[in-house]
Protein backbone atom coordinates (compact mmCIF):
# COMPACT_ATOMS: atom_id res chain seq x y z
CA UNK A 1 0.00 0.00 0.00
CA UNK A 2 2.85 2.16 0.64
CA UNK A 3 4.97 1.49 -2.45
CA UNK A 4 1.88 2.36 -4.60
CA UNK A 5 0.93 5.44 -2.56
CA UNK A 6 4.19 7.36 -2.87
CA UNK A 7 3.79 8.09 -6.46
CA UNK A 8 0.19 8.45 -6.51
CA UNK A 9 0.98 11.50 -3.97
CA UNK A 10 4.25 12.47 -6.74
CA UNK A 11 1.92 12.97 -9.43
CA UNK A 12 -1.13 14.61 -8.09
CA UNK A 13 -0.19 18.21 -7.06
CA UNK A 14 -1.15 17.91 -3.21
CA UNK A 15 -1.30 20.84 -1.34
CA UNK A 16 -0.71 21.06 2.67
CA UNK A 17 -3.01 23.50 4.09
CA UNK A 18 -3.50 23.84 7.99
CA UNK A 19 -6.54 24.97 9.33
CA UNK A 20 -4.85 28.19 11.44
CA UNK A 21 -3.73 29.59 8.04
CA UNK A 22 -7.39 28.71 6.18
CA UNK A 23 -7.37 27.12 2.63
CA UNK A 24 -6.19 29.31 -0.55
CA UNK A 25 -8.44 27.21 -3.32
CA UNK A 26 -10.04 30.17 -4.66
CA UNK A 27 -6.73 31.77 -5.59
CA UNK A 28 -5.71 28.56 -7.01
CA UNK A 29 -8.31 28.43 -8.90
CA UNK A 30 -8.50 31.68 -10.58
CA UNK A 31 -4.89 31.43 -11.67
CA UNK A 32 -6.03 28.39 -13.68
CA UNK A 33 -3.30 26.15 -11.88
CA UNK A 34 -5.66 23.03 -11.54
CA UNK A 35 -7.65 21.96 -7.70
CA UNK A 36 -4.98 21.37 -5.95
CA UNK A 37 -5.25 18.55 -2.84
CA UNK A 38 -5.23 18.96 0.47
CA UNK A 39 -3.12 16.69 2.60
CA UNK A 40 -5.24 16.91 5.31
CA UNK A 41 -8.19 15.09 3.05
CA UNK A 42 -6.06 11.66 3.20
CA UNK A 43 -6.98 9.08 5.93
CA UNK A 44 -4.43 9.80 9.03
CA UNK A 45 -3.27 6.37 8.76
CA UNK A 46 -2.24 5.90 5.12
CA UNK A 47 -0.57 9.59 5.85
CA UNK A 48 1.23 7.77 8.98
CA UNK A 49 1.99 4.82 7.22
CA UNK A 50 3.60 7.01 4.27
CA UNK A 51 5.64 9.01 6.51
CA UNK A 52 7.04 5.54 8.54
CA UNK A 53 8.99 4.85 5.02
CA UNK A 54 11.26 7.70 5.81
CA UNK A 55 14.35 7.91 7.66
CA UNK A 56 14.77 9.28 11.25
CA UNK A 57 16.80 12.28 10.07
CA UNK A 58 14.08 13.07 7.62
CA UNK A 59 11.34 12.35 9.78
CA UNK A 60 12.53 14.34 12.18
CA UNK A 61 12.99 17.61 9.83
CA UNK A 62 9.36 16.88 8.26
CA UNK A 63 8.00 17.59 11.70
CA UNK A 64 9.93 21.28 12.01
CA UNK A 65 7.96 21.99 8.86
CA UNK A 66 4.62 23.03 10.15
CA UNK A 67 2.19 21.88 13.31
CA UNK A 68 0.11 19.25 11.26
CA UNK A 69 3.60 17.18 10.20
CA UNK A 70 4.86 17.88 13.83
CA UNK A 71 1.34 16.28 15.23
CA UNK A 72 1.84 13.48 12.83
CA UNK A 73 5.26 12.94 12.99
CA UNK A 74 4.88 12.98 16.52
CA UNK A 75 2.45 10.42 16.62
CA UNK A 76 3.07 6.54 18.44
CA UNK A 77 2.02 5.11 15.55
CA UNK A 78 4.95 6.16 13.53
CA UNK A 79 7.34 5.66 15.68
CA UNK A 80 5.91 2.12 16.45
CA UNK A 81 6.51 1.31 12.72
CA UNK A 82 9.92 2.44 12.47
CA UNK A 83 10.91 0.54 15.54
CA UNK A 84 9.26 -2.73 13.92
CA UNK A 85 11.59 -1.30 10.55
CA UNK A 86 14.84 -0.84 12.83
CA UNK A 87 14.05 -3.90 15.21
CA UNK A 88 12.66 -6.48 14.10
CA UNK A 89 13.43 -8.76 16.76
CA UNK A 90 12.28 -6.54 19.54
CA UNK A 91 9.92 -7.94 21.59
CA UNK A 92 9.13 -5.28 24.38
CA UNK A 93 9.41 -1.45 23.52
CA UNK A 94 9.93 -0.77 27.14
CA UNK A 95 8.61 2.17 29.47
CA UNK A 96 7.95 5.71 29.65
CA UNK A 97 5.32 8.28 28.43
CA UNK A 98 6.72 7.90 25.14
CA UNK A 99 7.87 4.23 24.77
CA UNK A 100 7.64 3.44 21.03
CA UNK A 101 9.13 6.81 19.93
CA UNK A 102 12.19 5.93 23.07
CA UNK A 103 12.80 2.59 21.42
CA UNK A 104 13.32 3.69 18.03
CA UNK A 105 15.71 6.75 18.66
CA UNK A 106 17.39 4.42 21.07
CA UNK A 107 17.82 1.87 18.10
CA UNK A 108 18.58 4.49 15.96
CA UNK A 109 21.79 6.16 17.75
CA UNK A 110 23.10 3.39 19.07
CA UNK A 111 26.62 2.38 17.92
CA UNK A 112 30.26 1.96 19.36
CA UNK A 113 32.76 3.69 17.65
CA UNK A 114 36.54 3.20 18.57
CA UNK A 115 39.87 4.42 17.19
CA UNK A 116 43.41 2.46 17.86
CA UNK A 117 45.91 5.09 18.96
CA UNK A 118 49.03 3.24 16.86
CA UNK A 119 48.64 2.37 12.85
CA UNK A 120 48.31 4.27 9.65
CA UNK A 121 43.98 4.55 10.31
CA UNK A 122 43.44 7.62 12.44
CA UNK A 123 39.48 7.72 12.32
CA UNK A 124 36.49 6.47 14.18
CA UNK A 125 35.71 2.54 13.24
CA UNK A 126 32.30 1.02 14.25
CA UNK A 127 31.75 -2.35 16.24
CA UNK A 128 29.17 -4.64 15.32
CA UNK A 129 25.52 -3.86 16.04
CA UNK A 130 24.07 -6.95 17.52
CA UNK A 131 20.15 -7.16 16.18
CA UNK A 132 19.05 -8.03 19.83
CA UNK A 133 20.20 -4.91 21.54
CA UNK A 134 17.76 -2.23 23.15
CA UNK A 135 19.76 0.25 22.66
CA UNK A 136 23.45 0.77 24.46
CA UNK A 137 23.37 1.65 28.34
CA UNK A 138 27.29 0.93 28.89
CA UNK A 139 29.94 -1.01 28.39
CA UNK A 140 33.48 -1.59 29.24
CA UNK A 141 36.71 -3.02 26.96
CA UNK A 142 38.42 -6.20 28.78
CA UNK A 143 41.83 -7.36 27.62
CA UNK A 144 40.31 -8.64 24.13
CA UNK A 145 36.91 -8.14 23.80
CA UNK A 146 34.15 -5.77 24.43
CA UNK A 147 31.02 -6.13 26.69
CA UNK A 148 27.59 -3.87 26.29
CA UNK A 149 24.51 -4.05 28.16
CA UNK A 150 21.02 -2.54 26.88
CA UNK A 151 18.53 -1.10 28.39
CA UNK A 152 16.48 -4.72 28.58
CA UNK A 153 19.31 -6.35 30.43
CA UNK A 154 20.66 -8.28 28.04
CA UNK A 155 24.62 -8.80 28.04
CA UNK A 156 26.69 -8.54 24.54
CA UNK A 157 29.80 -9.97 24.27
CA UNK A 158 32.18 -8.00 21.17
CA UNK A 159 34.68 -10.68 20.21
CA UNK A 160 37.90 -9.69 18.70
CA UNK A 161 38.19 -12.12 14.77
CA UNK A 162 40.42 -12.63 12.00
CA UNK A 163 38.41 -11.72 9.13
CA UNK A 164 39.09 -12.00 5.46
CA UNK A 165 38.94 -8.10 3.56
CA UNK A 166 39.67 -7.95 0.09
CA UNK A 167 41.39 -11.47 0.38
CA UNK A 168 43.41 -11.04 3.29
CA UNK A 169 43.06 -11.76 6.63
CA UNK A 170 42.89 -8.76 8.99
CA UNK A 171 42.46 -8.80 12.73
CA UNK A 172 39.44 -6.71 13.74
CA UNK A 173 37.85 -5.19 16.83
CA UNK A 174 34.21 -5.91 17.95
CA UNK A 175 33.50 -7.58 14.74
CA UNK A 176 31.63 -10.58 15.94
CA UNK A 177 28.61 -10.45 18.65
CA UNK A 178 27.10 -13.20 21.11
CA UNK A 179 24.69 -13.05 24.20
CA UNK A 180 26.52 -13.50 27.23
CA UNK A 181 23.48 -13.66 29.49
CA UNK A 182 20.47 -11.99 30.27
CA UNK A 183 18.38 -10.35 32.97
CA UNK A 184 21.42 -8.25 34.30
CA UNK A 185 21.68 -5.07 35.85
CA UNK A 186 25.45 -4.14 35.87
CA UNK A 187 29.18 -5.51 35.42
CA UNK A 188 32.17 -4.72 36.21
CA UNK A 189 35.63 -6.02 36.02
CA UNK A 190 39.25 -4.99 37.08
CA UNK A 191 39.49 -1.25 37.77
CA UNK A 192 42.72 -0.46 36.54
CA UNK A 193 43.01 1.49 33.38
CA UNK A 194 45.25 -1.37 31.57
CA UNK A 195 42.52 -4.33 30.45
CA UNK A 196 45.09 -6.81 31.08
CA UNK A 197 44.11 -7.06 34.40
CA UNK A 198 40.58 -7.28 33.29
CA UNK A 199 40.75 -11.64 33.13
CA UNK A 200 36.80 -12.02 34.84
CA UNK A 201 33.81 -10.24 34.18
CA UNK A 202 31.53 -9.71 37.88
CA UNK A 203 27.73 -9.52 36.41
CA UNK A 204 25.25 -8.60 38.50
CA UNK A 205 21.74 -10.14 37.90
CA UNK A 206 18.30 -11.34 38.32
CA UNK A 207 17.70 -14.81 38.46
CA UNK A 208 14.86 -17.07 39.28
CA UNK A 209 15.56 -19.42 42.49
CA UNK A 210 13.29 -22.10 43.76
CA UNK A 211 11.44 -21.38 47.13
CA UNK A 212 11.80 -25.08 48.22
CA UNK A 213 14.05 -27.98 46.31
CA UNK A 214 11.26 -30.33 44.37
CA UNK A 215 8.47 -27.65 44.06
CA UNK A 216 7.52 -25.20 40.72
CA UNK A 217 7.61 -22.32 43.18
CA UNK A 218 10.24 -19.67 42.25
CA UNK A 219 10.83 -15.95 43.62
CA UNK A 220 13.43 -13.97 41.87
CA UNK A 221 16.38 -12.89 43.66
CA UNK A 222 20.20 -11.18 43.07
CA UNK A 223 23.37 -12.77 41.79
CA UNK A 224 26.87 -12.25 41.11
CA UNK A 225 27.95 -13.98 38.47
CA UNK A 226 31.74 -14.15 37.21
CA UNK A 227 32.47 -14.67 33.60
CA UNK A 228 35.86 -15.63 32.09
CA UNK A 229 36.62 -12.49 29.60
CA UNK A 230 38.73 -14.40 27.34
CA UNK A 231 35.90 -17.32 26.76
CA UNK A 232 32.59 -16.37 27.84
CA UNK A 233 32.39 -19.24 30.27
CA UNK A 234 30.97 -18.63 33.99
CA UNK A 235 33.40 -19.74 36.19
CA UNK A 236 31.39 -18.73 39.81
CA UNK A 237 28.43 -17.67 41.27
CA UNK A 238 27.02 -16.45 44.17
CA UNK A 239 23.44 -15.51 45.08
CA UNK A 240 21.57 -13.43 47.50
CA UNK A 241 18.72 -13.59 50.20
CA UNK A 242 15.73 -12.25 47.79
CA UNK A 243 14.75 -9.28 50.48
CA UNK A 244 18.33 -8.06 48.78
CA UNK A 245 18.33 -5.95 45.76
CA UNK A 246 20.96 -4.20 44.12
CA UNK A 247 21.38 -1.94 41.26
CA UNK A 248 25.13 -1.56 41.03
CA UNK A 249 28.54 -3.01 41.37
CA UNK A 250 32.26 -2.16 41.38
CA UNK A 251 35.78 -3.73 41.78
CA UNK A 252 38.09 -2.57 44.14
CA UNK A 253 41.72 -4.18 45.74
CA UNK A 254 43.81 -6.74 44.43
CA UNK A 255 43.16 -10.05 43.21
CA UNK A 256 43.58 -12.00 46.35
CA UNK A 257 41.74 -9.40 47.88
CA UNK A 258 39.18 -8.18 45.71
CA UNK A 259 36.18 -6.41 47.19
CA UNK A 260 33.28 -6.17 45.81
CA UNK A 261 30.71 -3.22 46.62
CA UNK A 262 27.58 -3.59 46.01
CA UNK A 263 24.77 -0.62 46.07
CA UNK A 264 21.18 -1.71 47.45
CA UNK A 265 17.84 0.29 45.99
CA UNK A 266 17.67 2.03 49.44
CA UNK A 267 21.44 3.37 49.33
CA UNK A 268 23.56 1.06 51.49
CA UNK A 269 26.87 -0.05 50.41
CA UNK A 270 27.43 -4.12 50.91
CA UNK A 271 30.86 -5.72 50.36
CA UNK A 272 32.17 -8.98 50.18
CA UNK A 273 35.68 -10.39 49.65
CA UNK A 274 37.00 -12.99 47.01
CA UNK A 275 40.17 -14.55 45.77
CA UNK A 276 40.40 -14.01 42.13
CA UNK A 277 43.14 -16.82 41.85
CA UNK A 278 40.81 -19.45 42.99
CA UNK A 279 37.83 -18.58 41.19
CA UNK A 280 38.62 -21.29 38.28
CA UNK A 281 38.67 -23.98 40.79
CA UNK A 282 35.53 -26.37 41.22
CA UNK A 283 34.72 -25.95 44.44
CA UNK A 284 32.05 -23.87 47.09
CA UNK A 285 32.71 -21.57 49.64
CA UNK A 286 30.80 -19.17 52.09
CA UNK A 287 31.45 -15.64 51.51
CA UNK A 288 30.62 -12.75 54.33
CA UNK A 289 28.30 -9.64 52.84
CA UNK A 290 29.10 -7.14 55.41
CA UNK A 291 27.64 -3.18 55.71
CA UNK A 292 30.39 -0.97 54.36
CA UNK A 293 31.71 1.90 57.04
CA UNK A 294 29.70 4.70 55.20
CA UNK A 295 26.75 3.11 55.43
CA UNK A 296 27.30 1.57 58.90
CA UNK A 297 28.74 4.86 60.41
CA UNK A 298 26.84 7.08 58.59
CA UNK A 299 23.44 5.84 58.57
CA UNK A 300 21.58 8.59 57.07
CA UNK A 301 23.33 8.81 53.92
CA UNK A 302 21.77 7.53 50.74
CA UNK A 303 24.40 6.76 48.20
CA UNK A 304 23.22 7.15 44.64
CA UNK A 305 25.92 5.75 42.16
CA UNK A 306 30.01 5.08 43.22
CA UNK A 307 33.13 4.48 41.93
CA UNK A 308 36.44 3.07 42.22
CA UNK A 309 40.36 2.05 41.32
CA UNK A 310 42.47 -0.12 42.11
CA UNK A 311 43.20 1.39 45.51
CA UNK A 312 40.34 3.71 46.08
CA UNK A 313 36.45 4.39 46.30
CA UNK A 314 34.13 7.60 45.45
CA UNK A 315 30.40 7.90 46.97
CA UNK A 316 27.76 10.63 45.20
CA UNK A 317 24.92 10.73 47.38
CA UNK A 318 21.73 11.99 46.04
CA UNK A 319 21.74 15.20 47.61
CA UNK A 320 25.45 15.42 45.84
CA UNK A 321 27.75 15.16 48.48
CA UNK A 322 31.05 13.14 48.19
CA UNK A 323 32.50 10.91 50.08
CA UNK A 324 36.31 9.42 49.81
CA UNK A 325 37.76 6.02 50.82
CA UNK A 326 41.39 5.81 49.98
CA UNK A 327 43.20 2.81 51.04
CA UNK A 328 47.25 3.35 50.09
CA UNK A 329 49.23 6.13 51.36
CA UNK A 330 50.98 6.84 48.19
CA UNK A 331 47.73 7.74 46.59
CA UNK A 332 46.30 9.39 49.40
CA UNK A 333 49.37 11.47 49.52
CA UNK A 334 48.89 13.00 45.81
CA UNK A 335 45.14 13.28 46.02
CA UNK A 336 45.17 15.72 49.19
CA UNK A 337 48.83 16.54 49.48
CA UNK A 338 49.70 15.40 53.18
CA UNK A 339 49.50 12.37 54.75
CA UNK A 340 47.62 14.50 58.03
CA UNK A 341 44.21 12.66 58.30
CA UNK A 342 45.51 8.79 56.68
CA UNK A 343 45.00 5.85 59.33
CA UNK A 344 46.72 2.86 57.98
CA UNK A 345 44.58 0.74 60.45
CA UNK A 346 40.94 2.12 59.24
CA UNK A 347 41.21 2.64 55.22
CA UNK A 348 37.63 2.39 54.81
CA UNK A 349 36.07 5.30 57.24
CA UNK A 350 34.63 7.89 54.33
CA UNK A 351 35.92 11.25 54.02
CA UNK A 352 33.99 14.12 52.67
CA UNK A 353 35.17 16.39 50.20
CA UNK A 354 34.45 20.13 50.71
CA UNK A 355 32.44 21.26 47.56
CA UNK A 356 30.21 24.50 46.84
CA UNK A 357 27.71 22.71 45.10
CA UNK A 358 25.83 19.66 44.46
CA UNK A 359 27.61 17.13 42.07
CA UNK A 360 25.94 15.37 39.44
CA UNK A 361 28.86 12.70 38.86
CA UNK A 362 32.56 12.05 38.76
CA UNK A 363 35.42 10.01 37.30
CA UNK A 364 38.02 8.65 38.98
CA UNK A 365 41.15 8.33 38.21
CA UNK A 366 44.64 6.30 39.39
CA UNK A 367 45.82 9.41 41.71
CA UNK A 368 43.58 12.27 40.28
CA UNK A 369 39.75 12.64 40.04
CA UNK A 370 37.10 14.55 38.45
CA UNK A 371 33.66 16.11 39.71
CA UNK A 372 30.74 18.15 37.70
CA UNK A 373 28.42 20.14 40.14
CA UNK A 374 24.64 20.93 39.30
CA UNK A 375 25.56 23.75 37.19
CA UNK A 376 28.17 22.07 35.29
CA UNK A 377 31.29 23.18 36.40
CA UNK A 378 34.68 20.77 36.37
CA UNK A 379 36.42 20.11 39.41
CA UNK A 380 39.89 18.56 39.58
CA UNK A 381 41.50 17.22 42.20
CA UNK A 382 45.13 14.94 42.83
CA UNK A 383 47.99 14.60 40.91
CA UNK A 384 49.07 16.68 38.28
CA UNK A 385 52.98 15.72 37.04
CA UNK A 386 51.79 15.40 33.73
CA UNK A 387 49.17 18.23 33.40
CA UNK A 388 46.45 15.56 33.56
CA UNK A 389 43.96 18.08 35.78
CA UNK A 390 43.62 20.57 32.87
CA UNK A 391 44.80 23.67 35.22
CA UNK A 392 47.24 25.19 32.54
CA UNK A 393 50.14 23.97 34.89
CA UNK A 394 51.41 20.65 36.50
CA UNK A 395 51.24 21.74 40.10
CA UNK A 396 49.20 19.57 42.36
CA UNK A 397 45.75 19.99 43.78
CA UNK A 398 45.26 18.83 46.99
CA UNK A 399 41.38 19.51 47.08
CA UNK A 400 38.82 20.20 44.49
CA UNK A 401 39.93 23.16 41.58
CA UNK A 402 37.79 24.37 38.79
CA UNK A 403 38.41 24.25 35.39
CA UNK A 404 37.04 27.93 34.28
CA UNK A 405 37.26 27.37 30.78
CA UNK A 406 35.12 24.37 30.08
CA UNK A 407 31.35 24.13 31.31
CA UNK A 408 28.77 21.72 30.86
CA UNK A 409 30.31 18.30 29.98
CA UNK A 410 28.45 15.43 28.51
CA UNK A 411 30.91 13.50 30.29
CA UNK A 412 34.00 13.29 31.88
CA UNK A 413 36.70 9.88 31.97
CA UNK A 414 40.34 10.16 34.22
CA UNK A 415 42.84 7.39 33.25
CA UNK A 416 46.37 6.93 34.30
CA UNK A 417 47.45 10.26 33.43
CA UNK A 418 45.65 11.79 31.37
CA UNK A 419 41.65 13.24 31.17
CA UNK A 420 38.88 13.21 28.55
CA UNK A 421 35.55 15.57 28.62
CA UNK A 422 33.25 14.76 25.62
CA UNK A 423 32.03 18.83 25.19
CA UNK A 424 28.74 19.71 23.46
CA UNK A 425 30.33 22.64 21.10
CA UNK A 426 27.25 23.52 19.82
CA UNK A 427 23.20 22.31 19.26
CA UNK A 428 24.40 19.62 16.60
CA UNK A 429 27.81 18.95 16.98
CA UNK A 430 30.41 17.59 19.80
CA UNK A 431 34.30 17.62 20.25
CA UNK A 432 36.51 15.77 22.53
CA UNK A 433 39.01 17.82 24.64
CA UNK A 434 41.39 15.91 26.53
CA UNK A 435 44.61 17.23 28.80
CA UNK A 436 47.68 15.40 30.69
CA UNK A 437 50.14 12.81 28.83
CA UNK A 438 49.99 12.13 25.04
CA UNK A 439 52.33 9.34 24.90
CA UNK A 440 51.34 6.47 22.89
CA UNK A 441 49.16 8.61 20.78
CA UNK A 442 46.66 8.13 23.73
CA UNK A 443 45.86 12.60 23.00
CA UNK A 444 45.28 12.63 18.60
CA UNK A 445 46.79 15.04 17.73
CA UNK A 446 48.72 16.02 20.67
CA UNK A 447 51.89 13.84 20.92
CA UNK A 448 53.68 16.08 23.65
CA UNK A 449 50.54 16.49 25.64
CA UNK A 450 49.37 19.35 26.95
CA UNK A 451 48.27 20.85 30.24
CA UNK A 452 45.03 22.15 29.32
CA UNK A 453 41.93 20.94 27.65
CA UNK A 454 42.60 21.01 24.02
CA UNK A 455 40.48 19.67 20.94
CA UNK A 456 41.53 16.24 20.04
CA UNK A 457 41.51 15.55 16.39
CA UNK A 458 38.71 13.17 16.63
CA UNK A 459 35.21 13.79 15.57
CA UNK A 460 32.66 12.99 17.95
CA UNK A 461 29.45 11.70 16.82
CA UNK A 462 26.27 13.49 17.44
CA UNK A 463 24.62 10.98 19.61
CA UNK A 464 28.00 10.58 22.11
CA UNK A 465 27.17 9.93 25.55
CA UNK A 466 29.77 7.46 27.26
CA UNK A 467 34.17 7.38 26.69
CA UNK A 468 36.82 5.51 27.96
CA UNK A 469 40.18 4.67 26.88
CA UNK A 470 42.71 1.98 26.59
CA UNK A 471 46.17 1.61 26.18
CA UNK A 472 45.77 0.87 22.80
CA UNK A 473 42.16 2.28 21.81
CA UNK A 474 39.81 5.26 22.08
CA UNK A 475 35.87 4.35 22.86
CA UNK A 476 32.59 6.23 22.24
CA UNK A 477 29.63 5.40 23.31
CA UNK A 478 26.26 6.78 20.91
CA UNK A 479 23.10 6.31 21.99
CA UNK A 480 20.70 8.55 23.26
CA UNK A 481 17.66 8.42 25.02
CA UNK A 482 14.27 11.05 25.14
CA UNK A 483 13.84 10.50 28.79
CA UNK A 484 17.29 11.86 29.89
CA UNK A 485 16.99 15.62 29.79
CA UNK A 486 19.86 18.39 30.71
CA UNK A 487 20.97 18.11 34.40
CA UNK A 488 22.65 21.53 34.86
CA UNK A 489 20.68 24.54 36.24
CA UNK A 490 21.86 28.01 35.47
CA UNK A 491 24.03 29.73 38.26
CA UNK A 492 22.74 32.10 40.13
CA UNK A 493 24.33 35.71 39.66
CA UNK A 494 25.42 36.19 43.27
CA UNK A 495 27.59 33.18 42.68
CA UNK A 496 28.92 34.22 39.78
CA UNK A 497 33.07 34.52 40.46
CA UNK A 498 35.71 36.42 38.42
CA UNK A 499 33.25 39.42 37.24
CA UNK A 500 33.44 42.77 38.72
CA UNK A 501 31.46 45.12 38.08
CA UNK A 502 33.22 48.05 35.98
CA UNK A 503 33.61 50.75 37.38
CA UNK A 504 34.76 54.36 36.91
CA UNK A 505 38.56 55.10 37.56
CA UNK A 506 38.95 51.88 38.97
CA UNK A 507 41.99 50.18 38.62
CA UNK A 508 43.91 47.46 36.77
CA UNK A 509 43.91 44.06 38.10
CA UNK A 510 47.55 43.42 40.04
CA UNK A 511 47.89 39.85 38.39
CA UNK A 512 47.63 37.48 41.19
CA UNK A 513 48.15 34.33 39.11
CA UNK A 514 52.16 36.15 38.06
CA UNK A 515 50.60 35.65 34.72
CA UNK A 516 53.00 38.76 33.48
CA UNK A 517 56.33 36.83 34.48
CA UNK A 518 54.88 33.59 33.03
CA UNK A 519 54.80 35.64 29.44
CA UNK A 520 58.34 37.06 29.91
CA UNK A 521 59.37 33.14 30.57
CA UNK A 522 57.29 31.97 27.18
CA UNK A 523 58.69 34.63 25.18
CA UNK A 524 62.30 33.85 26.45
CA UNK A 525 61.48 30.23 25.38
CA UNK A 526 59.96 31.60 21.80
CA UNK A 527 63.52 33.80 21.68
CA UNK A 528 65.57 30.29 22.01
CA UNK A 529 64.62 28.54 19.24
CA UNK A 530 66.61 28.72 16.20
CA UNK A 531 64.11 28.39 13.30
CA UNK A 532 60.89 29.47 12.73
CA UNK A 533 59.25 26.12 12.64
CA UNK A 534 60.32 25.61 16.53
CA UNK A 535 58.88 29.02 16.84
CA UNK A 536 55.62 27.81 15.87
CA UNK A 537 55.12 24.54 17.41
CA UNK A 538 56.82 25.80 20.81
CA UNK A 539 54.02 28.79 20.18
CA UNK A 540 51.13 26.42 19.94
CA UNK A 541 52.24 24.16 23.23
CA UNK A 542 52.39 27.94 25.03
CA UNK A 543 48.65 28.46 23.76
CA UNK A 544 47.97 25.02 25.17
CA UNK A 545 49.43 26.02 28.67
CA UNK A 546 47.58 29.40 28.79
CA UNK A 547 44.12 29.57 30.84
CA UNK A 548 42.55 30.69 27.15
CA UNK A 549 38.74 29.58 27.13
CA UNK A 550 38.28 26.76 24.42
CA UNK A 551 37.27 28.67 21.28
CA UNK A 552 40.29 31.13 21.88
CA UNK A 553 42.68 28.39 21.74
CA UNK A 554 41.07 26.52 18.61
CA UNK A 555 41.71 30.17 17.50
CA UNK A 556 45.36 31.28 17.74
CA UNK A 557 45.84 26.97 16.67
CA UNK A 558 44.35 27.33 13.54
CA UNK A 559 46.17 30.85 13.12
CA UNK A 560 49.18 29.42 13.75
CA UNK A 561 48.33 26.48 11.34
CA UNK A 562 47.84 28.90 8.33
CA UNK A 563 51.14 30.45 8.83
CA UNK A 564 52.57 27.61 9.17
CA UNK A 565 51.19 26.12 5.52
CA UNK A 566 51.75 29.80 4.44
CA UNK A 567 55.26 28.94 5.45
CA UNK A 568 55.70 26.11 3.37
CA UNK A 569 57.60 24.01 5.36
CA UNK A 570 59.20 26.81 7.80
CA UNK A 571 62.43 27.81 6.27
CA UNK A 572 65.37 28.30 8.45
CA UNK A 573 65.60 31.99 9.93
CA UNK A 574 68.65 33.68 10.94
CA UNK A 575 69.61 34.87 14.04
CA UNK A 576 67.14 36.35 16.23
CA UNK A 577 66.95 40.08 15.93
CA UNK A 578 68.27 42.17 19.22
CA UNK A 579 65.15 43.21 21.86
CA UNK A 580 64.17 46.49 20.89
Amino acid sequence: MGEKAVPLLRRRRVKRSCPSCGSELGVEEKRGKGNPISIQLFPPELVEHIISFLPVRDLVALGQTCRYFHEVCDGEGVWRRICRRLSPRLQDQGSGVRPWKRAAILNYTKCLYFQAFGGRRRCLSKSVAPLLAHGYRRFLPTKDHVFILDYVGTLFFLKNALVSTLGQMQWKRACRYVVLCRGAKDFASDPRCDTVYRKYLYVLATREQQEVVGTTSSRACDCVEVYLQSSGQRVFKMTFHHSMTFKQIVLVGQETQRALLLLTEEGKIYSLVVNETQLDQPRSYTVQLALRKVSHYLPHLRVACMTSNQSSTLYVTDQGGVYFEVHTPGVYRDLFGTLQAFDPLDQQMPLALSLPAKILFCALGYNHLGLVDEFGRIFMQGNNRYGQLGTGDKMDRGEPTQVGYLQRPVTLWCGLNHSLVLSQSSEFSKELLGCGCGAGGRLPGWPKGSASFVKLQVKAPLCACALCATRECLYILSSHDIEQHAPYRDLPASRVVGTPEPSLGARAPQDPGGMAQACEEYLSQIHSCQTLQDRMEKMKEIVGWMPLMAAQKDFFWEALDMLQRAEGGGGGVGPPAPET
